[in-house]
């Protein structure tokens, strides 16, 4: 049997809530804590003894600090990072030589709740306001969206520059390069914690009280149960497959073997937060404001005295709760603790003359622990008395008079902020996240965003025991790109809509243009090994010069058959949904737009509205958006901040393989025409050609396209240290170390190791 985890230490010092702990790089086997004092604090091993001293406190942020995780050294900081995130929607980075932070990083609109580091220098976050962020450098390079709420929990896979998060939507999502790759679905509540298990299997942990194991390619391979209520933190132990899990229920749950082998209680009511250092000691930080330290190894417990007065400190600990609602099947008499328990941390509530203790099996023991004195007072039970009706958002009607809507909650709960002073509703669903509830109910009533822990506290004691409702199916679908989106069969005699000959194959058909006439490029030159292509020239220096990128001569798309676009352009207009049809004016403006009229905001409203028609007849929209994103207005539309992300992850959705061959080509040349411009030229944009070129690469055979992609490659990294890290963390060595094993022809193992040398 394992080794039993005993307490090593109490390590005492802030003053709120330790609601975030990871080991520390310098030194080590130390340990980096958050609180809701407002402070991180960074503790370190007291030298002969078993417990930490406080080295250095962190400040800066304004309200809760919520979450930290340590940013590996580099050049600038020999010692690494400490980032924290805070309700101030702000996240601080420190070092060991000063309290004050040495930069801020600003974007997020609500708090940031939780924060992951990886090993080339990316920065992840997550927040309530329902985005995730990725950082490098002390700059915003993505934004991922897609997320119904909160995002609770962030980490970074070790290869292909994957990342997940995890909401209170009750999904995690896989991403890459900004873009959603997969969605999983299985929690039956807010998903609060991540734990990688390797490059392809992951762990999560859910306010629904369970644990699952996932594959990345979206199975649940297991679902584990043992915590008695939210599960808010998990962390791997050192050997990689086991772990330990922290949770409302007041425990530490170690787990091995997907079984959960021992249950270590806590005398307080919240275990918010739990990490593992390096020797195996596992870190737990509380709502008591302590943090405990525990220890497999007998050489770093406590003594038997101090384990004794920790075992006391838990039988004289309360337990809250509304003992009307518990029902009678669930106390039992003294003579129960003859019984053996079931399983580890089995609970057990004994009721003695007027008394209702609390009862926890230890298995290494065969002993019912007591761990406190269940308190607290209530009547009758929300679950026989259904749905309240309460006010949802008022509106004002064009009659003048106002609109309220009555909406169903589960629960309206009359709450008094001060002693005597007005009562407020605050309306609960049992499938809300209690902290989101806490949080909106105080910014609806101007109250101070302190309050929120209390509030929130108040909603789990009040709704205690209570089933959690049903999961529910994201209902957030992107029409673009999301996997409900609409792409027609076609068969091989042409589209049963179409009476016509087939648009793709028959007589007089429109054929979007495979070559560039800016360059030359007719009759469908390449334009890197064709006759025109760039050729850097010859030079003399004993110094070795790159041959093979950047590539500076810059390559566009601008060929065009306009009455071919416009006249399919007219024939599909007539064969989609009416709902999405343009209008005989919107058509006469987009073939002034093509003949070289300046655009307005509303015509490219109108272009843009087009990008909803079914895949298969999407080509001609396409192939006027590639014509007109040269001119600079058009591409500031398409690439600012609010509509960048988006529209590249809908050229990136065709660059499959079951895409329509047309709208592959199409998206591919309107990707290279984006960088014509400036606003197109932005490292979101290199991101997401970085991430396409990358994709390509992993079923690339050819030759002469593989070297391609390596000038690809070289032109958007040149240069630009962000864009590097992000091709390092997308897994482009494989590519390259693949491309230097090939003999002939030469130019590629050349590209390849000079690209390698960037890289490195």
């Amino acid at each position: 049997m394992a080794a039993r985890y005993k307490i090593r230490c109490s390590v005492i010092g802030h003053e709120k809530d330790v609601r975030a702990v990871t080991p520390s790089l310098f030194p080590d086997g130390g340990i980096i804590s958050t609180s809701r004092d407002v402070t991180a604090r960074l503790w370190i091993p007291t030298e002969h003894e078993l417990g930490f001293t406080e080295a250095h406190v962190m400040s800066g942020h304004s309200n809760f600090v919520n979450c930290v995780c340590v940013m590996p050294p580099d050049e600038k900081y020999p010692q690494g990072l400490i980032m924290t995130g805070s309700t101030d929607n702000n996240i601080l980075a420190f070092n060991l030589e000063s309290p004050s932070p040495v930069y801020k990083l600003e974007g997020h609109t609500k708090t940031v709740c939780s924060l992951a580091a990886g090993k080339f220098g990316t920065l992840v976050s997550g927040s309530w306001d329902e985005t995730a962020k990725v950082w490098l450098n002390e700059k915003c390079l993505m934004t991922l969206k897609g997320h119904g709420a909160a995002v609770w929990c962030v980490t970074i896979l070790p290869e292909g520059g994957f990342m997940l998060t995890g909401s209170a939507d009750k999904s995690i999502r896989l991403w890459r390069a900004g873009k959603c790759e997969k969605t999983f679905l299985g929690h039956e509540d807010c998903v609060r914690g991540l734990a990688v298990l390797s490059t392809i299997e992951f762990l999560s942990c859910a306010n629904d009280a369970s644990v699952k194991h996932w594959s990345t390619d979206g199975t649940c391979l297991h679902t584990y149960y043992a915590h008695t209520n939210y599960i808010y933190s998990i962390a791997l132990l050192p050997n990689g497959k086991d772990f330990v899990t922290t949770g409302e229920d007041r425990t530490m749950r170690v787990w091995s073997g997907g079984e959960c082998i021992q249950t270590v209680a806590h005398p307080t009511e919240s275990v918010w937060s739990v990490c593992v250092l390096a020797n195996g000691d596992i870190v737990t930080g509380a709502s008591d404001g302590i943090i405990r330290v525990f220890s497999s190894d007998q050489s770093r417990q406590a003594s038997e005295e101090e384990q004794k007065t920790y075992e006391e400190l838990l039988a004289s600990s309360a337990i809250p709760t509304q003992i009307g609602d518990i029902p009678a099947s669930e106390l039992h008499d003294p003579e129960a603790l003859l019984i053996p328990g079931k399983r580890d941390g089995q609970n057990l509530m004994v009721k003695d003359d007027n008394n209702i203790q609390m009862y926890q099996w230890d298995a290494s023991k065969s002993h019912w622990n007591k761990i406190g004195d269940v308190v607290g007072a209530s009547g009758g039970s929300q679950a026989s008395s259904g749905k309240q009706l309460y006010q949802g958002k008022a509106s004002t009607l064009r009659s003048g008079t106002l609109n309220v809507v009555l909406l169903e909650y589960d629960y309206v709960f009359d709450v008094e902020i001060q002693e005597g002073g007005p009562t407020r509703k605050l309306p609960y669903n049992l499938t809300e996240d209690p902290w989101m509830a806490a949080h909106n109910f105080l910014a609806n009533n101007d109250l101070d965003q302190m309050l929120l822990d209390q509030v929130a506290k108040f909603i789990i004691e009040q709704t205690k025991g209570v089933s959690l409702g049903m999961a529910m199916q994201p209902t957030v679908s992107d029409p673009l790109t999301g996997g409900g989106r609409y792409i027609p069969r076609m068969n091989e005699t042409g589209n049963t809509e179409l009476h016509a000959s087939d648009p793709f194959t028959g007589p007089g058909r429109y054929m979007p243009s495979y070559s560039s006439p800016e360059n030359g490029g007719e009759h469908g030159s390449d334009p890197y090994t064709g006759n025109t292509s760039y050729k850097p020239s010859a030079s003399s220096s004993v110094k070795q010069i790159n041959t093979n990128f950047p590539v500076t001569s810059y390559i566009s798309f601008d060929q065009a058959k306009i009455s071919g676009i416009l006249s399919k352009l007219k024939e599909f207009n007539g064969k989609v949904n009416p709902a999405i049809q343009a209008s005989e004016e919107v058509l006469t403006r987009l073939a002034d737009l093509l003949n070289g009229d300046p655009p307005k905001t509303k015509d490219l409203d109108n272009l843009s509205a087009l990008l909803k028609w079914p895949s298969g007849m999407l080509f001609p929209v396409l192939d006027i958006i590639r014509l007109l994103i040269r001119s600079e207005n058009v591409n500031q539309y398409f690439c600012c901040q609010n509509k960048g992300v988006d529209f590249l992850n809908f050229l990136l959705s065709f660059i499959s393989m079951d895409a329509p061959v047309h709208n592959q080509m199409l998206s591919l040349r309107t990707l290279c025409n984006i960088f014509k411009n400036e606003p197109g030229r932005n490292v979101e944009v290199k991101i997401q050609c970085l991430a396409a070129a990358v994709t390509v690469s992993e079923s690339q055979n050819d030759g002469e396209a593989s070297y391609r992609l390596l000038a690809c490659i070289g032109t958007l990294i040149d240069g630009d240290k962000n864009s590097a890290e992000i091709a390092k963390s997308l897994g482009v060595l494989q590519f390259i170390n693949r491309c230097i094993m090939i003999p002939e022809p030469a130019k590629i193992s050349e590209c390849a190791k000079q690209l390698e040398m960037i890289l490195r």
